[in-house]
């Protein structure tokens, strides 16, 4: 019997592929495919969530096959964020204006990135004090004690971290295991090595034309031979979300969710909040930011159900060149760093919810202005190196806590919100590095405000 309804929940998935694959062989446009995608994966984990229960075995003998398609896809996104980073980086200097904009250029990114993550902050602590959100009424059961065990594990690997050691981590010693992405900050390892092959040819090119143009042609090369692998896996876009939604929906415990409903509200309220800052950020550039919703929504929405920034760098470069208007090597930088610095969500919304959650139970008054200045500037200088994918808000929330001294292990009490929540913190760490990325090309001037301001139907119809 079981085996019958396995076939029919991997049938029902098949036939909604089949109908998003129908979809677009009747070139239905790509922003209309994915948000059906979306749709259909909320309806489709639903109906698996009421008619077997989240416990149900053949649910679980299901889920590999929905992984086949929504995990296949988020890997092989992964699989190009390093070569596209490396790249694409290395591309933006056979632009004669990154020379000449280099400075200012990383200079605004990064000052955006950390900028925004400290209001993320203060929005975080605002919000938790609104709600009077205390870790104290959360309660512990063997899944969170679990987890708060795992926390302290990892606490020992980064408490006797300093500053300047945590800097010097930033540097690629072996670019190549860069590569590999071993390292929480391998994505900015690689943005580094690939900046000072830049540089290099810079160099040659002003004392060695012959070969500059040898060197630039080959990087052209590979550039385009990257972004064809890169314009393939991202035509699979509707069908991963619609795998990944559909088991994320099937697979939640409603109740655990309802139980701690109020610190999801909140974690939500804070959120959205970050969100409009961006909007306001673009407003005061002179720019609609109802455009900059429509054009980042296939790139956020992504986000928000894979749950992995670096597996939507792609999505969020290609939103910023091919309709935001950004120039590449800008677009390349804003969306690089963004996955390991300044994430407005998971390092700037979160560590501040948890540490003024958690204060109360070690004696300290989350009012204090000391401990919330203090709390402010942790965040932000703590924001460079967390990780691009799920669990960086761990690792960040380690950071934050063990800097004020506060039991890390207590960050263990959220696990079973944790996936619903990580899916907002991740589609704004995104919003956060598209906003760098626009407000950089703005303030430099080189900003394409034509195509930020064509139709996304014109856009679409013309890719």
């Amino acid at each position: 019997m079981n085996t019958f309804f396995l076939i029919v929940n991997i049938a029902g998935l098949l036939l909604l592929v089949g109908l998003l694959y129908r979809m677009n062989r009747k070139k239905v446009s790509f922003s209309k495919r994915v948000f059906t995608g979306l749709g259909l994966g909320i309806a489709y984990g639903l109906i698996l969530h009421f008619a077997y229960g989240t416990e149900s075995e053949i649910l679980k003998q299901s889920m590999p096959w929905f992984n086949l398609i929504g995990s296949g896809y988020v890997k092989l996104l992964q699989m190009i964020v390093m070569p596209l980073v490396f790249i694409s980086i290395l591309a933006a200097f056979t632009k004669v204006t990154i020379g000449k904009n280099f400075g200012k250029m990383a200079g605004t990114i990064l000052g955006m990135l950390v900028g925004t993550t400290a209001i993320a902050a203060i929005i975080g602590i605002s919000v938790t004090l609104l709600f009077g959100l205390d870790a104290s009424e959360i309660v512990q059961g063997e899944a969170e004690a679990a987890r708060g065990l795992s926390i302290e594990e990892n606490y020992e690997t980064v408490a006797d971290l300093s500053l300047p050691e945590k800097l010097i981590d930033l540097l690629p010693a072996n670019p190549f295991l860069d590569f590999t992405g071993a390292r929480p900050t391998s994505t900015i390892g690689v943005v580094i090595f690939a900046a000072f092959l830049g540089f290099a040819y810079l160099t040659i090119s002003r004392r060695d034309e012959e070969n500059a143009v040898t060197v630039k042609k080959g990087i052209d090369a590979i550039y385009a031979l990257i972004m064809g692998v890169v314009r393939i896996v991202l035509r699979l876009t509707p069908y991963g979300i619609l795998a990944i939604i559909a088991r994320t929906v099937a697979t939640s415990d409603f109740m655990a969710i309802y139980s701690l409903g109020k610190f999801v509200l909140a974690s939500y309220v804070a959120l959205l909040v970050m969100f409009g800052i961006h909007l306001l950020i673009i407003t005061l550039l002179g720019l609609n930011p109802v455009t900059y919703v429509k054009k980042a929504g296939e790139a956020l929405i992504f986000a928000f159900t894979s749950r992995s920034s670096a597996g939507t760098l792609p999505l969020t470069i290609h939103a910023q060149t091919n309709r935001l208007g950004v120039p590449e090597g800008i677009a390349n930088f804003s969306g690089s760093f963004g996955l390991s610095i300044g994430q407005n969500g998971c390092a700037g919304i979160y560590p501040a919810m948890l540490a003024v959650m958690i204060a109360p139970s070690v004696g300290i008054n989350p009012l204090d202005p000391t401990f919330l200045v203090t709390l402010i500037a942790i965040v932000a200088v703590s924001s460079f190196g967390v990780a691009g994918v799920g669990g960086g808000a761990t690792f960040a929330a380690i950071l934050v806590l063990s800097a004020l001294n506060l039991p890390v292990a207590l960050a263990g009490l959220l696990i079973s919100v944790e996936p619903l929540i990580d899916m907002g913190r991740t589609a704004v760490n995104v919003s956060g590095s598209m906003t760098a990325g626009v407000t950089t090309a703005r303030v430099t001037g080189e900003l394409d405000t034509d195509m930020y301001n064509e139709s996304l139907e014109k856009q679409t119809a013309e890719a």
